[in-house]
């Protein structure tokens, strides 16, 4: 084996997830999954909690979804990300919220796009895969606050502030304009 091979059998041994894996300077889309449903008449959503041995925001609970592959279409790999991270099928529904961050992991500019989601079947049982998620839980409005709040740093407010506006426009808010 050559020395470039070794370096590079190195280096990729260093990446534990495609969430670490280096896109300096470039822009990462991420589809993710406000899946909701109503529980004895109270409407919540699937919040899994990040594994704690990620680098980028370890242990911090978030909306389902990951990375885009290149030229992949944002529902088709919104449906594959949940179904391997969490062995279920959703429909998917309308965008409602996109927000973008600097990935200090990655080195990459991620623009995040959250959508509406169901369980197709809403007795399926959901299974974390361990190295993507430590937990999951449904959670109301006030729950799901609580929980994205944290290990959350006071800048890192998007998912928080989005969920909320998911809830808002279930309950019939409308949309803004800016």
């Amino acid at each position: 084996m050559n020395s470039l091979s070794l370096i590079i059998m190195k280096y990729m041994a260093k990446v534990s997830h495609d969430s670490e894996t280096p896109a300096h300077d470039q822009q990462v889309i991420t589809a993710t999954a406000f899946i909701h449903q109503v529980f004895d008449g109270i409407e919540k959503v699937l919040l899994p909690q990040r594994a704690h041995t990620k680098k980028f925001f370890p242990g911090v609970y978030e909306l389902p979804g990951g990375h885009m592959d290149f030229g992949e279409d944002t529902v088709e790999g919104l449906k594959r990300e949940v179904r391997e991270e969490l062995g279920v099928e959703i429909s998917v529904g309308d965008p409602f919220h996109v927000f973008m961050y600097m990935n200090d992991v990655k080195g990459s500019h991620s623009i995040e796009i959250i959508y509406f989601a169901r369980l197709l079947d809403p007795e399926a049982e959901i299974n974390i895969e361990p190295d993507d998620h430590a937990d999951i839980g449904w959670f109301n409005p006030q729950e799901a606050q609580d929980v994205l709040k944290i290990n959350r740093q006071p800048d890192q407010t998007n998912t928080a502030k989005a969920v909320q506006k998911a809830f808002d426009l279930l309950n019939g808010a409308s949309l803004s304009f800016g």
